[in-house]
């Protein structure tokens, strides 16, 4: 009997072992020429566009170029809902195509979205597309991104991508890439702070050193928020760093009446907010901090954040910001209680000392994107602070060419609104099988890490009852994929001066799932092979064998069908041949 007993149980750990697996998703990733030519003649322009990993609907932008110092400070569109200063902006955006994997054609007939005609001249294009036809991934059960109380760390000390991202929420760090069901993952640190001070769900673990994290803070008493940092010790008690600002805190007098402040950072500054949405006084105040806890700046943003006419218009005096994050060292500001998303540049603003240069886009009411009170019916007609209509937008997140995504609860079968790099509303969008329930996070991770996506709730398919979001249809963070591009569109036809020397660069992304794209440069025109062999030496796949003129090129190489593991790429011509090593994930 024992020995049966003993036989059961080490089935059972086999078993799971067998069944425990990683979170490998499958990764979304455009090839597009980096550079395209058009001769702006009216004709249809169409540009190849590969796709591997998942199918996708995927958008085509037209963007001005080196243009950005001649652009704005303007506000215009209906009721003037956009506002743009120093950058550049879009003249067309397409409808969504709906693309399987492998090669498709994107279409433009070189007008803007006015139908006029183009000028001849050289542009940027854009390409953004998402997964929006597959289902979600988990990534894994035990956490999820509710309200602002997620950080995503993408980037290593020296700023270069992790090959596991870290997740945080609330006390809890997860790396991703663990087994989704295995809850021994989950490290905790508890944060006990001192008495009469309250803390936010937001932890951000400092850029420079992982052993440490800092915690939004308030006092709603005393009227005072800042920022404490802590030294995370693992499943235990985090303990409070002293030598920084004051004993371990910084604060700044605040209304603090609803949400503790936010602290969000790249490798320069902390950066946080003031809000106040319950008060009917007060302003908006955007804060940044040395990594010594000492105030560096602070801007006053009520001009965009406060207004008078909203609250006797049945609305609230102030809408935030309550919600940011951060991507590229810009800040993305928004709040549930406002219609007013923004970017804003605060490296800019300090180095220049012009508070113009803060803003680079705002979108408020006007656009139908993200918009409160735009229906005809709406009772408080474009009034843009009001808590208690939807959209409720509860967190904004962008990718690595800065296009912005928000969820959207309350507006029906829809994920997310999203703007693109000038803050032009491109729509709202869904995920595959979405529905009209609760959605309160949705965010990038796109530092070329083997996990680049969209990491989302999936509470949708239950609803407003906390029980149901623990159901396992339901509970935990999912992955759906996600990629953009950026190119220059021109009409002068590049002449590209040949290389002095054959050269092979690191494929990328670099380890890949399940595709990656080989670049190389040749001094002489002549034939090329590109092979893949496996780590017996075995030769896996040819990517190319065919006449290639002198200059650089690069070709795409999809693995789906292959077992994770290191391979080799080898680029031969004639004369010359080197041979990389790259790792393919599942």
């Amino acid at each position: 009997m024992k020995r049966i007993t003993l036989f059961i149980l080490c089935l059972a750990l086999i078993t799971t072992n067998v069944f425990a697996a990683k979170f490998a998703p499958a990764l979304l990733k455009l090839s597009v020429a980096p550079t395209v030519q058009y001769n702006f003649d009216g004709s249809e322009l169409q540009i190849p566009v590969s796709i591997s990993g998942t199918n996708a609907l995927l958008w085509f932008f037209v963007y001005t170029k080196d243009q950005a110092e001649n652009n704005g400070p303007v506000q215009n569109g209906f009721m003037g809902w956009h506002y743009i200063n120093k950058i550049d902006t879009c003249m067309y955006m397409s409808p969504a195509f709906t693309f399987s994997k492998g090669s498709n054609l994107v279409r433009w007939d070189g007008k803007d979205n006015d139908g006029k005609a183009i000028a001849p001249g050289e542009y940027t294009y854009y390409m953004w597309a998402y997964d929006g036809i597959g289902p979600k991934t988990r990534m894994t059960y035990f956490m999820y991104g509710y309200y602002e109380n997620v950080a995503l760390q993408e980037l290593d000390t020296q700023g270069k991508p992790l090959a596991n991202p870290i997740f945080y929420s609330k006390s809890q760090r997860w790396t991703i890439g663990n087994d989704p069901a295995d809850t021994t993952l989950i490290e905790t640190s508890a944060i006990t702070l001192d008495s009469g001070l309250s803390k936010g769900d937001n932890l951000w673990m400092d850029p420079i050193d992982f052993n440490y994290v800092y915690q939004g803070i308030k006092n709603v008493d005393a009227k005072v928020a800042g920022i404490s940092k802590w030294e995370w010790v693992p499943n235990g008690e985090s303990q409070i760093v002293t030598t920084f600002g004051e004993d371990g805190y910084t604060l700044y007098t605040s209304q603090c009446d609803a949400h503790t402040p936010i602290v969000v950072s790249d490798f320069n500054y902390l950066y946080t907010a003031d809000q106040g949405y319950h008060n009917p006084d007060g302003n908006a105040d955007f804060y940044v901090f040395n990594y010594d806890g000492d105030k560096i700046a602070e801007i006053d943003m009520s001009e965009w954040w406060n207004d008078p006419n909203d609250l006797e218009g049945g609305g609230q005096m102030n809408g935030g910001p309550d919600t940011y994050s951060i991507r590229n060292s810009m800040v993305f500001l928004n709040c549930h209680c406002s219609c007013l998303n923004q970017m804003v540049d605060p490296i800019g603003w300090l180095e220049s000392g012009d508070d113009d240069l803060f803003y680079l886009w705002s979108n408020g009411n006007g656009d139908y994107v993200l918009d409160h009170n735009s229906l005809p019916t709406d009772p408080k007609p474009w009034v843009c602070n009001d808590y208690n209509i939807g959209p409720y937008k509860y967190n904004i997140s962008a990718d690595a060419n800065l296009f912005s995504i928000v969820p959207s609860y309350d507006m029906g079968a829809v994920s997310f609104g999203m703007f693109a790099p000038d803050g032009t509303g491109v729509g709202y969008l869904a995920y595959a099988g979405e529905t009209a329930g609760f959605k309160v996070g949705s965010r990038f991770i796109d530092s070329g890490t083997p996990f680049d996506g969209i990491y989302t709730d999936n509470n949708s398919l239950g609803g407003l009852d906390v029980v149901i979001w623990e159901t396992n249809d339901t509970r935990g963070t999912w992955f759906v994929g996600s990629d953009s591009i950026k190119g220059v569109l021109s009409n002068v036809v590049a002449v590209d001066e040949a290389p002095a020397a054959f050269a092979v660069a690191q494929n990328s992304p670099n380890p890949f799932n399940p595709s990656t794209t080989i670049s190389f440069s040749i001094p002489e025109a002549g034939t090329v092979t590109v092979d893949v062999f496996n780590v017996a030496g075995q030769k896996v796949a040819t990517v190319a064998s065919e006449y290639m003129s002198a200059g650089s090129h690069s070709v795409v190489w999809d693995a789906s069908k292959l077992s994770a593991g290191v391979y080799f790429y080898t680029v031969k011509t004639s004369d010359f041949a080197k041979t990389m090593k790259m790792t393919l994930l599942k």
